[in-house]
């Protein structure tokens, strides 16, 4: 079943049903909305965080859910399912795939650890990257899929493009990978692939209105020419 989940998803979309934190979004059931949503636009699996809506959203989809929990602990760096409790919060709510930090940086528990309780749980593990030397390490500890999720967020400003260099470096090591982070047009998702994504993970592009208002705003600020 594992494999076949992973086999499904080639080609495919991910959603990110990920809201701003502490924004009107904020609540499991219109995270579930969210969810079902993106299911009915063609959607082939979610990525959900915390277990309050990931329990919400296995309750409403048969999709896979990538399972993850985010925590802001001044002790460490990593914030993505940093423990051996997180994997196991996730396991028990219903997610088919558990992501988890995996750079190399200090860290509560090792991604082999992380790893190997997921699998125990019978799920499949996604790692997520800031490098190529995060990627190598990752599948040397036996991750089954390798994110570029955090490619751009461990140091110094946040790009405004998605490193598709970095799923390129990645899908030459020869394992499924998951392009994820800034992805917010067309043509980057078909970058991406192009480049070699198994699949595609597109979070703030469709479910934080938030950041797409934003976005809107800042294009309809600048001054035209004739404005200039």
């Amino acid at each position: 079943m594992a494999v076949s989940i992973i086999e499904a998803l080639k080609g495919r979309l991910v959603v990110s049903c990920q809201p701003v934190i502490g924004g009107p979004m904020d609540r499991p059931e219109i995270v579930a909305a969210y969810a079902l949503a993106a299911e009915a636009g063609g959607a082939s699996a979610l990525r959900i965080q915390g277990l309050a809506n990931l329990r919400a959203v296995r309750a409403v989809t048969k999709l896979p859910i990538i399972g993850l929990i985010k925590r802001d602990d001044p002790s460490t760096p990593i914030i993505i399912t940093a423990t051996i409790a997180d994997v196991e919060g996730l396991a028990e709510a219903g997610a088919d795939i558990i992501a988890f930090d995996a750079t190399l940086r200090d860290r509560p528990e090792s991604v082999a650890t992380l790893n190997k309780t997921a699998h125990a749980a019978g799920k499949l593990s996604m790692a997520d990257c800031a490098s190529i030397a995060d990627a190598r390490a990752a599948l040397a500890a036996g991750c089954d899929v390798i994110g570029t999720t955090l490619s751009g967020y461990t140091g110094g400003p946040v790009p405004e493009d998605p490193d598709i260099a970095f799923v390129a470096a990645a899908a030459a090591l020869g394992a499924p990978v998951f392009a994820e982070g800034r992805y917010r047009t067309v043509s980057e998702v078909r970058a991406a692939r192009e480049a070699g994504a198994w699949a595609v993970v597109v979070g703030s592009a469709i479910t934080r209105p938030e950041h797409i208002t934003g976005w809107f705003v800042d294009a309809v600020s600048l001054k035209t020419p004739a404005e200039a």
